[in-house]
């Protein structure tokens, strides 16, 4: 059943504070992903999920949602500047912890691709933050590039270059991982 994410905020702007739950429960899990994605730490993204979830609610509360987007889009991009800003704030206080990229799956995952996932954990997280968000939002995520401009709040333009910049990037690290490892294209 499908439920328009709208009218639920709008239950929200007038007071139904249960209604809230209604938008968790229906983007909890993307958004989850795209946290933990960005933030490459599994406590890290859920205390950012939270926070973000938080500031949403105060936003619908205070009928700060215009509804110009669509509401996940403009949930992507409390979560991506939540996430960016968390990434900013680490790079200046240095990373407390080791990033933990085991994520745990619903269901059964072959262990090639936990591997392969794990691979792509490390390398996503030598990218910008920018560029990081940019290849999760269309790569990974599946938005389009118009709609992760919107959660970015940014050019189209903008998005294509960071794209551009994060596929050239992540294939020189897969070359000069292949390079060290003495493996062969």
């Amino acid at each position: 059943m499908s439920v328009d994410l709208r009218l639920v905020a709008t239950r929200v702007a007038k007071g139904d504070v249960e209604a809230f739950r209604q938008i968790v429960d229906h983007t909890r899990a993307p958004l989850y992903r795209l946290a933990v994605r960005l933030i490459g730490d599994i406590a890290e993204a859920e205390d950012v999920l939270q926070d973000a979830y938080v500031s949403a609610f105060k936003a619908l509360s205070d009928q700060r949602y215009d509804g110009r987007s669509k509401l996940e889009t403009w949930l992507y991009r409390i979560v991506t500047n939540a996430c960016l800003d968390a990434l900013r704030k680490r790079r200046t206080r240095g990373p407390t912890t080791e990033l933990k990229t085991d994520i745990a799956f619903e269901g059964h995952v072959h262990a090639e691709a936990r591997v392969a996932l794990v691979e792509l954990d490390a390398l996503l997280s030598q990218l910008s933050p920018q560029d990081r968000a940019a290849i999760i939002l269309v790569a990974v995520e599946g938005l389009t590039v118009k709609a992760a401009a919107d959660v970015m709040e940014c050019s189209e333009g903008a998005v294509e270059q960071r794209l551009v910049r994060a596929r050239s990037n992540l294939r020189s690290m897969r070359q000069e991982g292949k390079a060290s490892d003495g493996s062969s294209s």
